[in-house]
Parts: C-alpha cells; sequence; structure tokens
C-alpha cells in the first residue's frame, strides 16, 4: 500500500520483514473498518429492511441503537483479546479478530427481512452487532499495541499514524459503496437487497486479510516480556495503571464523540434530518474523508518532532473553541457538509494520527494490550457508541445545540487531562512503566 512505501524512505534501516507486517496490519485494519462502516452508512436502508416500515424514523432511531449495541460490547472484546494477546502474542489477536469481524459481516448480509421473519430480524441483527463488538474491541487491543511496537523508536509516531489511515481510508471505501449504489439503484432497491452488497464483499476479502495477518512477525517488545531474562520494566502499580487508564478512556470518549459525529453519522444526519439527496450527501462525505485521511501522516510526523501533547491538544481545544460553528455551516447543501466535515476531520487527525503510538506509551508491555483494549473500547461506548443515538434524538426534538454543548464539555474535560500527562515521545517501550 502507498502508506508503507513511503514508510520506507521516512524509516531506514527498516527490514523487510516488519514492514511486511505493518502492510498485513493496515490491511486487515481497511477490511475490520470498513464492515463496520457501512453499518453506520447504509442506516436508513437496513433500518426499512430490518424494521417495521410504518414508522421511518423509529426504525432509524432502532438501528442506530443496535449500532451502539457493538459499542456496549467492546469492552469486554478488549478484555478477552487483551488479556489474549499480552499472553499468547498480538499477532494471533489480530487473526482472530479480523476473522470474527467478517463472520459478523457475513451474517449481517444473510439476515431475512422483516416482512419474512418479523422481529427475529432485528434479533439476529443485534447478534452480528455482538460479535463485531467483540471483534472490535479486540482489534484496539492488538492493532494499536502492535503497530507501536513494531515502529522504530524515532518514527513511532508516523507509524502510529497508519492505523487511523488505513481506518479512514476503509471508511472511504464504504462511502464510495454508498455513491455507487444510490447512483446505480433505486431506494426501493437499496432497502431490499442493495444494501447487502458491502457487507457481502467485507466478508468475502476477510479471507484475504487472513492469510496476510498469519504470516506477519511477532513484536520483539513481546518476545523480549516473555524471557524474564531481558525484561528492564519495573513493576507496575495498580492505582497508577487505573489512573492511566481512566485518563484514556475520558480522552477517548471525547474523540469518539467527534469521530462519529462527523465520520459515521454525518452523511446519516444529512440525509435523513437536513434532507440532503443520499448521493450527494455520500460524495460530500467522500471527499472530506480523503482530506481527512491525508492529514494522519502530516499530524504523526509532527509528533515525532514536537511531542504528542501537542497534537492531542489542537484537536481537543480546537473542538471545545469550533463545535458549535462548525454546528452552524451545516443546512441542506452538500456543499456545506462537505466544509464542515473536512474541517472537522483534519482536525480530528491530530489525535487520530498519534493515538495508539500515545496509548502504548502510557502503559508497559505486560498489561499493555488489555489496558488499551478496554480503554478504547470503554470510551467508544460510553461515549462513540451513544453519541447517533444521541445527537439523532436531539435533533429530532429540535436541540441540535444541546448535544454540540455536550461534545464541548467532554473536549474541555479532555484538554485538562492531557496537560496533567508527561510527554512520551520516543520512549522505550521495553522499559516502559505507569507512574
Amino acid at each position: 500500500m502507498t502508506i508503507t512505501s513511503s514508510l520506507q524512505n521516512a524509516s531506514t534501516g527498516i527490514d523487510a520483514n516488519r514492514l511486511r507486517s505493518l502492510r498485513a496490519t493496515i490491511t486487515g485494519n481497511v477490511l475490520e473498518w470498513f464492515d463496520w462502516t457501512v453499518y453506520a452508512t447504509f442506516a436508513p436502508y437496513i433500518a426499512r429492511a430490518l424494521f417495521a416500515p410504518t414508522d421511518p424514523l423509529s426504525g432509524l432511531l432502532q438501528t442506530l441503537a443496535i449500532f451502539a449495541v457493538g459499542f456496549v460490547v467492546r469492552p469486554i472484546g478488549g478484555l478477552l483479546f487483551g488479556r489474549f494477546a499480552d499472553r499468547r502474542g498480538r499477532r494471533i489477536a489480530l487473526v482472530v479478530s479480523m476473522m470474527s469481524m467478517a463472520f459478523g459481516s457475513l451474517l449481517i448480509a444473510i439476515i431475512p427481512s422483516y416482512s419474512t421473519i418479523g422481529a427475529a430480524a432485528s434479533a439476529l441483527l443485534v447478534v452480528a452487532r455482538i460479535i463485531q463488538g467483540l471483534a472490535h474491541g479486540g482489534e484496539s487491543a492488538a492493532a494499536y499495541v502492535y503497530v507501536s511496537e513494531i515502529a522504530p523508536p524515532k518514527s513511532r509516531g508516523l507509524w502510529s499514524s497508519t492505523v487511523f489511515a488505513s481506518i479512514a481510508f476503509g471508511v472511504i471505501v464504504a462511502t464510495l459503496f454508498g455513491v455507487a449504489l444510490t447512483q446505480s439503484l433505486t431506494v426501493e432497491q437499496l432497502s431490499n437487497w442493495g444494501w447487502r452488497i458491502p457487507f457481502f464483499v467485507g466478508a468475502l476479502v476477510g479471507i484475504y486479510a487472513y492469510y496476510l495477518r498469519r504470516s506477519a512477525m511477532e513484536t520483539e517488545v513481546f518476545e523480549a516480556e516473555q524471557k524474564p531474562t531481558e525484561r528492564t520494566a519495573a513493576p507496575e502499580s495498580t492505582g497508577s495503571l487505573l489512573w492511566s487508564c481512566t485518563r484514556l478512556v475520558l480522552i477517548l470518549g471525547a474523540s469518539n464523540v467527534v469521530y462519529a459525529t462527523w465520520l459515521t453519522f454525518a452523511s446519516t444526519y444529512a440525509i435523513t434530518i437536513q434532507k440532503v439527496p443520499a448521493a450527494e450527501a455520500f460524495r460530500a462525505t467522500l471527499g472530506a474523508q480523503v482530506i481527512g485521511m491525508m492529514a494522519f501522516p502530516i499530524f504523526g510526523a509532527l509528533s515525532d518532532r514536537f511531542g504528542r501533547k501537542p497534537m492531542a491538544l489542537l484537536t481537543c481545544g480546537g473542538f471545545a473553541l469550533t463545535s458549535f460553528w462548525l454546528l452552524s455551516l451545516l443546512n441542506s447543501s452538500a456543499w456545506s457538509l462537505f466544509l464542515a466535515q473536512s474541517i472537522a476531520l483534519v482536525l480530528w487527525a491530530s489525535l487520530g494520527a498519534i493515538w495508539p503510538a500515545w496509548m502504548a506509551e502510557q502503559v508497559s508491555t505486560s498489561s499493555r494490550s488489555v489496558s488499551i483494549g478496554v480503554a478504547s473500547s470503554l470510551g467508544g461506548a460510553i461515549f462513540g457508541g451513544t453519541a447517533p443515538y444521541l445527537n439523532t434524538w436531539l435533533s429530532s426534538q429540535g436541540m441540535p445545540w444541546a448535544f454540540t454543548a455536550y461534545t464541548v464539555a467532554l473536549n474541555i474535560i479532555a484538554v485538562g487531562l492531557i496537560l496533567t500527562m508527561r510527554e512520551t515521545r520516543g520512549i522505550d517501550l521495553k522499559t516502559m512503566r505507569n507512574d
């Protein structure tokens, strides 16, 4: 992929096996997030197919509520896969999480419609989302840690940026499906069967990512931790570990609300509430996502030079100051959606680029995967998973400003927490401990 090609020039002395392992990780990450994002992208059509057709808004709210179910079970996935990754290895955890996500996608693709099996359709959708939620908790536990541990310390921010750049690419591909299908199919065709196509595609190409990840290397940091004679980190304090994880949950919570609002929810909001034509909304979202994706390596490289904290403060402080202004940009025009999303996604990329590296630099090797998996999943479940539903409900009640005030408050809290954290740029992960 082009991301890993650019890294070859940026990181001298990196062996080909390490770059192949990075490629396997980000390829699987693209597929994981493609599967995850098509659910939010096609939520209006899933609602028409799998819920009672008498109340479209109620069906959409139920579809988004089930979207939140996937987030709710993510902490369990983070705990299970995280412990597995800390004991058995990062690589095998990546393999299992990816295959679980593909299976959940296939299950969604083959669910019979509401008109065929009634309420059982929504029950099967819940089961599929639980499987995907567990897998995503595992992906956070393994992928963030894996990329950070195989990266050269002086380029860890740049390598870390590939995680969310690959997430953005997966989202872009999902959006392309939205553009292509809304332009080539009628609303009735999309509601009946068209929305199933991307879920089938995600499940099928999962086999390719499975073989890529099987051939990836294990990290030297993990292998050293398995050999008592090579351990150099001091014992960690339970209290400091809990405090580190609490800060990460709250900061990630603010980030997840922004992510869910401007990346996965904005097109649904524009189509359903603002009545922007679906094809125009998807095109606007696609353009904004491309711009946001290009910002990740820039901010990752900047963090390797200037530190992680300035990048995190730029995102959280920026949204604390601009959230109401960004909301004021949205109207029934697709151009307004593109402008607001572009600004928001570039601003969010400053934190997204460094997030895997920054999290890995907060906790020691022996508990790194489980700590990151649980913290990431809790932040996503409590804040990110509920954001689309809460935003839709408040907007339907004529109070879109209330959700924006909530976003501002979370980011102000995040700024305060970031200021309490030490700078960790370039730290040796083998000797890392919580303090």
